[in-house]
């Protein structure tokens, strides 16, 4: 019995990143071909003030608590707290989950910086941008990367709690950091909404896979060397 439920969780698994990889190939070849301008225009435009669209709508406050979300997925607040579960992780012993965590975060972010300069895509240009960048615009590296590191570390500590409820709590809290982060970047102006959807389902299949593999090897489970 519990042998038929690991089976299907693991085929559960594939089929999600095979449908993750599916939808960024789909957004991906849209983008393109040139096909989002349409859509990307309207939902960027939608979070822009009637009265002055270089102003995003809302009170001076929101737009502080935005920019305070967008940090959130920053590489420097991102790396803190990979860098805390990798310390908790040795200091607990796990120093296989450790290396894991590491590799598995650290990859992803080299995954989204190669796609970034493949596609080359330039950021939005209707409206003024809300805050620095750097890089290219697709996939969002903000939404990628909030999702590898996010939803990694969330199934990593879901791993040891015992109750389900509590499990489906962490994740959901992964999930809905992962995804304020990547509405902020539509809000501020600094990504097309197509470039964050790209981003978390490049980041959910790899975050997926992941946690196949965590599963695979039993890491941050009762390893004690």
């Amino acid at each position: 019995m519990l042998r038929n439920w690991l089976e299907v969780r693991f085929l559960g698994a594939i089929a999600a990143i095979a449908s993750s990889l599916w939808l960024f190939i789909e957004i991906a070849e849209a983008v393109v071909d040139g096909e989002t301008g349409k859509v990307d225009t309207a939902i960027l435009m939608f979070f822009r003030s009637p009265v002055d669209p270089a102003q995003p709508f809302g009170t001076e406050w929101l737009r502080e608590f935005v920019r305070d979300i967008s940090g959130l997925g920053s590489p420097g607040v991102l790396g803190l707290l990979v860098a805390a579960m990798i310390i908790f992780l040795l200091f607990s012993e796990k120093r296989k989950a450790a290396l894991f965590v590491l590799l598995a975060t650290l990859s992803g972010g080299l995954v989204s910086i190669l796609l970034k300069e493949v596609f080359g895509r330039p950021r939005p240009d209707l409206v003024p941008h809300s805050s620095l960048v750097y890089s290219t615009s697709f996939p969002s590296g903000h939404a990628m990367l909030s999702a590898v590191v996010y939803l990694t570390l969330g199934a990593m500590v879901a791993r040891v709690i015992p109750s389900r409820w509590l499990k489906a709590y962490v994740m959901g809290i992964a999930a809905t950091l992962t995804i304020l982060i990547g509405v902020s970047r539509i809000y501020l102006g600094v990504h097309w909404p197509s470039d964050v959807l790209a981003g978390w389902a490049a980041g959910a299949s790899w975050a997926l896979g992941c946690w196949l593999v965590a599963h695979v090897f039993n890491l941050g489970n009762g390893e004690r060397r």
